[in-house]
């Protein structure tokens, strides 16, 4: 990032423990990173990447669904997100599937990471992910770095990165070594995210 240009403000959206976030905070604190996180959101009220976000100091809430359909709960997500003047969406760990109205509202601006070699393995999740690449005889596997579009996990690839699958790994190996390549891939990407993702730099023009 160069230093007249501001960074991106970021949410992030996850249900889970937060697990990738973290190497993303420890270098957002040092300003590694071309983006400033203004918001952590989940749909789980005593998620841990809610506390990972407020241990940061990063104004973080829970949205519960509520019985809600997917277009009014998303809705509400994009008025917080809109009232807090984010420019980009990460997804991690995020545990619901977005509406044709979010993404679209959205479009060029939420990142997802998937932990396969995306179009391989798409539409699984978690520990499905790796059962699925052991049960295939893959010989590697890695994460995926994406756009999100309305098609599950099927928008434009931004970055991959790889490792190999051993002989003795079980999903639970293999994710691990996974999750450590997500936080490294998003490391790279958030580092200039204008340089990644267009639209981006043609909203501050």
């Amino acid at each position: 990032m160069s230093s007249d240009q501001r960074p991106v403000r970021t949410a992030v959206l996850g249900s889970t423990r937060g697990s990738s976030l973290v190497p993303l905070l420890d270098a957002w604190k040092v300003s590694r990173l071309g983006v400033d996180f203004s918001l952590v959101v989940s749909n789980r009220s005593q998620a841990g990447i809610l506390e990972k976000g407020r241990d940061a100091g990063i104004e973080s809430i829970a949205i519960p669904v509520k019985g809600r359909d997917r277009v009014a709960y998303d809705a509400e997500v994009s008025e917080v997100l809109k009232s807090r003047g984010v420019e980009l969406v990460l997804l991690l760990g995020y545990m619901r599937i977005l509406s044709r109205e979010f993404v679209n509202e959205w479009e060029g601006r939420i990142l997802n990471v998937h932990p396969s070699l995306l179009p391989r393995h798409g539409g699984l999740m978690d520990l499905e992910v790796h059962a699925s690449v052991l049960a295939s005889g893959d010989k590697e596997s890695g994460c995926t770095i994406h756009l999100v579009n309305e098609t599950v996990d099927g928008g434009p690839i931004v970055m991959q990165k790889r490792c190999p699958v051993l002989a003795d790994d079980t999903p639970e190996t293999l994710k691990a070594r996974v999750q450590v390549l997500e936080g490294a891939a998003f490391l790279e990407v958030l580092s200039n995210p204008i340089s990644f993702l267009p639209v981006l730099s043609c909203s501050r023009h």
